[in-house]
């Protein structure tokens, strides 16, 4: 697998559709860190991470009725061109009514955050 987080975007999108209601993945430090913004904004219900020897992460997702919260997901940064931007260049997505999240030197982190602290960095995915 070249790009894991491009994987866990489209397992989300793929299991909205389908209506499930958990999905399990690999489990990697940045995948966990986006799954901590995702609970943190309100995109998902619950996440944990499962195993000893080969951890999975495990994702509780959030429906509204029988549509799924999450409208759109999309990757930014891929591994073939990475997109870097500055703190006053933080996109806002769907004029506000997504997130973006970013890979900065201090942590991943949702666009909000990033703005209110002045940190650019690799743009990695947006949600809306």
């Amino acid at each position: 697998m070249t790009d894991p987080i491009s994987d866990m975007l489209t397992r989300i999108r793929n299991a909205h559709l389908a209506l499930l209601p958990a999905i399990e993945m690999p489990h990697s430090k940045m995948k966990e860190s986006i799954a901590k913004i995702l609970k943190r904004e309100g995109y998902i219900n619950e996440f944990a991470v499962d195993g000893k020897t080969i951890k999975k992460l495990k994702l509780k997702l959030k429906y509204s009725g029988r549509k799924g919260v999450i409208d759109g997901l999309r990757r930014v940064s891929t591994p073939g061109l990475r997109r870097y931007v500055g703190s006053t260049e933080i996109p806002n997505v769907r004029a506000g009514l997504g997130i973006s999240i970013l890979s900065t030197s201090q942590g991943v982190m949702s666009g909000t955050e990033a703005r209110k602290n002045k940190l650019g960095g690799e743009l990695l995915c947006y949600v809306w």
